[in-house]
């Protein structure tokens, strides 16, 4: 694997489904990148919108597939032409620099194979708030998942686990790490996740559907990753990773916000798992 590859093709990799509100600025955060080489992949689950006809405004390649996220992203991954791959969400911007700094990184070892994107929530309202702050303590733990990777070593292992749900996000890095790489380097730019139509309801409900398939994410996972899936799946990590923070003692509007948040994702999580069957 050649190193110093600095003008290499980067392919995007975006599963969208009636994303047209979204869809636009993402594009146009790719579109102004300082890395030029790019090309764009999206994988669209029959959206009812013009989520299909905006993408072709920005040339992206558009494929429509009946599928849950991973599957998405593993066509994508099957689909891209690009020596690295980034994969992101219709309501996420990039700043400027995300790409280059990206492939910079991961030029500077062969043992590299994963970045770690920093990301920011934004949104007026308060559990877009409470979701930035939450971010700001995972900086740097094994909470945070790497979106940029090489191809052809994302390839080998089979991309993303499709029978998963319930932090999917992890399981592509779990798997390059057992070839020996390294996944965990990181960049100083982040991407903007956009979160100002928040809804707690909706949010609950999603992690209601994530925890289906919790049961199958420890089974496979938890014998080889303990450490990471612990901090993942068990409440106590996180309430530890929170208190021990003298910011967290400083802001207590967000700071109860945020207990608040996890508790009710922690039910719904586990109702989700209860209410599975052989998922």
């Amino acid at each position: 694997m050649e190193l110093n590859d600095e003008r290499a093709l980067v392919s995007i990799i975006i599963p969208t489904y009636n994303s047209a509100k979204t869809l636009p600025r993402c594009l146009e955060s790719i579109k102004k990148q300082s890395y030029k080489n790019i090309e764009i992949i999206i994988v669209d689950n029959f959206s009812n919108d013009n989520t299909v006809e905006i993408a072709k405004r920005y040339d992206a390649r558009v494929v429509q597939v009946k599928s849950e996220r991973t599957k998405a992203k593993n066509i994508g991954l099957r689909l891209a032409n690009g020596k690295y791959v980034l994969f992101i969400d219709a309501d996420m911007e990039l700043t400027p620099r995300v790409i280059e700094e990206c492939v910079q990184v991961i030029n500077t070892s062969s043992k590299i194979a994963g970045i770690i994107i920093p990301e920011r929530s934004v949104g007026n309202n308060y559990w877009s708030k409470v979701r930035d702050y939450e971010r700001s303590f995972y900086i740097g733990t094994p909470i945070e998942s790497p979106r940029f990777f090489l191809r052809e070593i994302a390839l080998k292992v089979g991309g993303y686990d499709e029978d998963l749900i319930f932090y999917e996000e992890a399981t592509l890095p779990y798997k390059i790490e057992q070839l020996g790489y390294y996944t965990r380097a990181r960049i100083k730019s982040y991407i903007i996740h956009h979160e100002e139509d928040f809804e707690l309801a909706k949010w609950i409900r999603k992690k209601f559907y994530y925890g289906k398939t919790l049961k199958n994410y420890c089974n496979k996972y938890k014998n080889k990753y303990e450490f990471y899936v612990s901090f993942q799946v068990k409440p106590s990590y996180r309430l530890a990773l929170f208190i021990r923070n003298k910011r967290f003692w400083t802001n207590l509007n967000y700071s109860l916000g945020l207990i608040y948040l996890k508790f009710l994702e922690f039910i719904s999580i586990k109702l989700g798992e209860l209410s599975s069957v052989n998922l």
